[in-house]
């Protein structure tokens, strides 16, 4: 597999306070790479530096297999979280002068320009000034400035904030044809939601450290812990039926549909008699449900950051 960007054994400190311990990733070619953590973990450090807006103390850093160094820059596209953009100004002269910034000619811009503006449905907005947008549509503005030289790799810092659900939907969709179009892409966000529908790997990082990376699908099986809802349809007593599986196995929840002689429940089963159990149950009633918990990335985020501070 290639990877767009390595980071071996990255160090970052600020006098006595140590912002990133250690840090080694591999990002693959062409996905979508959650970079997560608490606050102050060390996430926006470890992206400055891929940025080259400060430098690690200790480690590499290469990018499309070169060591990192000035000229990456221009393959770069960072929307950090905090945005830049000047108010006074006019949409369309900010634009293009960012643009031009970034090794554009001034006609090339301006037909990236106009594609990117009739896109996203803002093409009247190119005499306004900034100070006169939402934060939403100032947010569309910064997104547009960060793709349009068309980097290799993009970074995106909590890409949805301000953002009304209609336009987060818009910008997620275009954030996904970027990848399909052979972008790689960096996405850092506190929102597991977007994790689950975005994200092919993560990384997590608390307290400076790396703690959890890979393919998410991957975590997830690796993070089950055989909980499985099940739905159990009887045809008589119920309530002493749910009794007697409460005795005898784990029930972390349940409910009984009187009406329907329906149980309902959650249960964490024994690895190697999961088949044995299974039958068990298919002998009290009809069967009609009996699916495997999948951890959430949500789950996974607050089990594994609660285990890493129980271990201190």
């Amino acid at each position: 597999m290639d990877h767009i960007l390595v980071a071996k054994n990255v160090t970052k400190t600020y006098g006595d306070y140590t912002a990133l311990s250690n840090i080694s990733l591999q990002i693959p070619e062409n996905c979508i790479y959650g970079l997560l953590g608490p606050n102050g973990a060390g996430k926006t450090s470890f992206i400055r530096i891929i940025n080259q807006i400060t430098h690690q103390d200790e480690g590499e850093i290469w990018l499309n297999g070169e060591p990192l160094a000035p000229k990456h820059i221009a393959s770069i596209g960072y929307l950090p979280e905090e945005r830049g953009l000047y108010k006074s100004m006019k949409v369309g002269e900010q634009v293009l002068y960012l643009a031009q910034l970034k090794g554009l000619s001034k006609s090339e811009a301006k037909t990236r320009l106009k594609y990117w503006f009739d896109r996203l449905n803002i093409g009247d907005w190119w005499d306004k000034k900034i100070q006169e947008l939402s934060k939403g549509m100032a947010q569309k503005i910064q997104f547009i400035v960060t793709v349009l030289h068309e980097p290799k790799l993009l970074i995106f810092d909590e890409p949805f904030s301000g953002f009304d659900p209609i336009n987060a939907n818009m910008i997620k969709d275009e954030i996904l044809q970027l990848k399909k179009n052979g972008t790689s892409i960096i996405f850092s966000t506190h929102r597991m939601e977007s994790v689950e529908e975005l994200c092919e790997y993560i990384a997590l990082i608390h307290k400076s450290e790396k703690i959890l990376d890979g393919k998410l699908s991957d975590i997830k099986k690796a993070y089950k812990n055989n909980i499985f809802n099940v739905g159990l349809q009887v045809e008589k007593e119920a309530e002493v039926l749910m009794q007697s599986l409460e005795q005898n196995l784990n029930i972390l929840s349940s409910d009984i549909d009187t009406l329907d002689h329906q149980l309902n429940f959650k249960v964490q089963l024994p690895t190697s008699h999961t088949g044995e159990i299974l039958a068990k149950l298919s002998k009290m009633g009809n069967i009609n449900r009996f699916e495997e918990t999948i951890p959430s990335a949500n789950d996974i985020f607050i089990q594994t950051v609660n285990n890493k501070d129980n271990d201190k």
